[in-house]
């Protein structure tokens, strides 16, 4: 007798861990760089460049780009940049073994920068890392046996969410953006900013489709040395290679922007009057697909004493994928700009989930969006000033199927944001929220991993009724009696003249142990 046995490839993730820490580094200004009277504005990305264990801990190095806009000492030329990289390396300690591979699931860097003096600036960042695992794992499933002699089967369905494939991969951005005709020419870049504001995804026939929008920010200095600024949402649309994906399956999805190169380009006219995006999407894709699959949940033989040997596997079922949308407002009272904010030009925002739990209605997100507003303020000598602070919000993500025990990813952004000046130091956020949610149960499946074949007891097989008159009980079903009774279902069947399998508590049956020739 041998087994015929299915491979189910499964996804294992590790736990997710948080770390903190800080980068402080003092950086002078480089010569060609105007002297420094006050910072204005400071961002930074983190880029992770690898990451491995070393005993229990992961070794993370990588490197912190960062921009600068500052307040200059020069009477002419009053506002300037720099840019630069800081260098770093984090050990973060992992309480559990990583499954499979280490990767950075989610980064932040919040840039404090403080004037030493006019050439030299000291720099603290302060970067958050969110650190798990992701793995492959195989699991043998018994479908079916093949032997010489007859056995009497039962099979059993089960549906199950099946690993097709993981994949890392990059997609290269390349947008240009036309300033409107109210601007003047680009003389000098001085602070840009891109961010990933919205992504759509949908798997194709070996491919993963995208669709998005990056938010594009140009401060610069015109030709004729004026202050200019130009913001919008750019769309684009591509598709990375995906072998053996179908539109029927599913995904989950992770994606981040980086190595944003912004550069100043000339027209159809030869004017400067296009700035050119380049960029990275880094994806972490996982495809998913659904299958209905036929296990051996139950054998015996007239002949012989067959002993199956079960274990357990632990496999999971599709709940519900799921992109859903929120709106997020709220008026914020800031006596502190009341005289002077002017007018706004740009505002960034990043969402943080501090809270998700399974509610009654689906699951429950709440946390917070930080929120930066560059302004011009009244005073015609620096007019640029930076005010940062956070609001609440709070979703549900529909799904009555939603319970406790249940696995589920969720990824969230901030599509849409959008600051309006009310007066009397009023000023009135809105914002579109996106959150990605894959939701799964656990499923543990009987699994039949080997049978022993033992010689029937010759002395039992004859002491054994030859004829059962028998009461059915709550339970019971013709494949159970009929193992138990050394006989098969047709035969309790024929001989009972039923029309199909079902039978129910209170009936009464008569079961002939199979070979005999009494009717």
């Amino acid at each position: 007798m041998e087994e015929v046995r299915k491979a189910v490839h499964c996804i294992q993730t590790g736990k997710k861990v948080t770390d903190q820490f800080y980068v402080d580094e003092d950086v002078n200004v480089p010569d060609v760089r105007e002297d420094v009277a006050k910072v204005i504005l400071a961002g930074g990305r983190v880029r992770v460049e690898d990451i491995k264990m070393t005993e229990n801990y992961a070794r993370i190095t990588g490197k912190i780009t960062y921009q600068i806009l500052y307040e200059t000492e020069n009477e002419i030329q009053k506002v300037s940049a720099l840019q630069g990289k800081l260098s770093f390396e984090e050990m973060v300690y992992m309480e559990d073994e990583p499954v499979g591979k280490l990767y950075v699931r989610s980064s932040f860097a919040e840039l404090n920068v403080t004037v030493i003096h006019s050439r030299k600036l000291n720099i603290r960042v302060a970067v958050d890392l969110e650190v798990s695992s992701e793995g492959e794992s195989e699991e043998i499933l018994t479908t079916d046996v093949e032997t010489s002699e007859p056995v009497y089967k039962r099979f059993r369905t089960e549906e199950i969410l099946k690993l097709h494939s993981m994949k890392k991969d990059i997609y290269r951005i390349k947008e240009e953006m036309k300033i409107p005709a109210s601007k003047e020419n680009i003389g000098t870049l001085l602070y840009g900013e891109a961010n990933l504001r919205k992504l759509d995804t949908r798997l194709g026939t070996d491919e993963l489709l995208l669709r998005g929008e990056i938010q594009l920010f140009c401060l610069y200095e015109s030709q004729e040395q004026k202050m200019e600024w130009v913001e919008q949402n750019i769309p684009f649309e591509g598709k990375l290679e995906c072998y053996g994906a179908e539109d029927t399956m599913y995904h989950d999805i992770q994606a981040s922007l980086t190595d944003e190169n912004i550069d100043i380009r000339m027209d159809e006219d030869g004017e400067m009057r296009i700035f050119g995006l380049e960029a990275s999407l880094e994806v972490r894709c996982s495809v998913y697909e659904e299958e209905k699959t036929e296990i051996l949940d139950d054998l015996y033989s007239l002949t012989k004493e067959l002993i199956p040997a079960r274990e357990e596997k632990a496999l999971e079922r599709l709940v519900m994928q799921n992109h859903s949308r929120c709106k997020a407002a709220e008026q914020l009272n800031l006596p502190e700009l009341k005289d002077g904010m002017l007018q706004i030009c740009h505002c960034s925002g990043r969402l943080q989930m501090e809270y998700t739990k399974i509610v009654p209605e689906g699951i429950q997100v709440e946390g917070v969006i930080h929120i930066g507003m560059l302004y011009i303020k009244a005073d015609d000598e620096v007019p640029f000033d930076v005010w940062q602070g956070m609001i609440p919000y709070s979703h549900i993500i529909e799904c009555p199927k939603a319970e406790e025990t249940m696995r589920y990813d969720i990824s969230g952004t901030v599509e849409q944001l959008s600051v309006s000046l009310l007066g009397g130091g009023e000023a009135e956020v809105k914002a579109v929220l996106g959150f990605q949610i894959l939701l799964r149960e656990a499923v543990m499946v009987e699994n039949i991993e080997q049978i022993e074949e033992r010689e029937m007891d010759e002395k039992e097989a004859e002491n054994a009724p030859g004829i059962v008159g028998y009461i059915v009980k709550e339970g019971d079903d013709l494949w159970n009696l009929a193992k138990r009774y050394h006989t098969t279902e047709e035969g309790i069947q024929e001989v009972n003249e039923m029309d199909g399998r079902q039978i129910k508590a209170g009936d009464r049956i008569l079961i002939f142990k199979e070979n005999m020739s009494i009717l």
